[in-house]
């Protein structure tokens, strides 16, 4: 599905995650950005990215396949990454807008603050927020995990089923088009 033009201004934090962790900023990054550190704490999906402001992001299965997809809003190592996510790879999440997922990296005495931030362009109902507020912790805390120990942390992770619902009737209803 072809997006409307992209303009952060428009986007709305709807969830904030912040985690403090024993490291490098440089190794944060890294650990964000590069798909063979992405597999360890992300349950197998790879990062593939343009390195630069307006390049392709993609987020991989394992096998391969396209799950989301976006465009780098910016490139700032180590302190800053932001892009756009589309999902593609579960077919009745395709018509929702695209969201905007920020992480901010910041020195924090002999840690690192990471911040990561969901934003919207529309009033997204709670009952799809919940997919990511279940999700967000357990990927940040594995993230956390190899960093500090070298052992992503074994969670399993399903959508809710109330997220389910709630993104049909979204799609049959399109309230970011009203």
């Amino acid at each position: 599905m072809t997006q409307p033009s992209f303009s952060p201004e428009k986007f709305r934090p709807k969830t904030v995650y912040v985690t403090y962790i024993a490291s490098t900023p440089e190794k944060v990054w890294e650990a964000l950005t590069d798909p063979a550190f992405t597999k360890q704490y992300f349950a197998g999906f790879a990062i593939d990215v343009e390195p630069r402001q307006g390049g392709a992001f993609l987020l991989r299965y394992p096998d391969g396949r396209v799950h989301m997809s976006g465009r780098v809003v910016e490139w700032s190592p180590p302190r800053r990454f932001s892009c756009t996510w589309l999902v593609e790879g579960m077919p009745d999440f395709r018509e929702l807008p695209e969201c905007l997922v920020t992480y901010d990296i910041e020195q924090a005495g002999g840690a690192v603050k990471l911040t990561m931030t969901e934003a919207h362009s529309w009033d997204v109902p709670d009952e799809i927020l919940a997919g990511g507020r279940a999700g967000w912790p357990a990927i940040l805390s594995s993230l956390k995990s190899v960093l500090e120990t070298g052992k992503p942390l074994d969670i399993r992770m399903e959508p809710p089923k109330e997220m389910m619902e709630a993104v049909k009737q979204a799609i049959a209803e399109k309230p970011w088009l009203r």
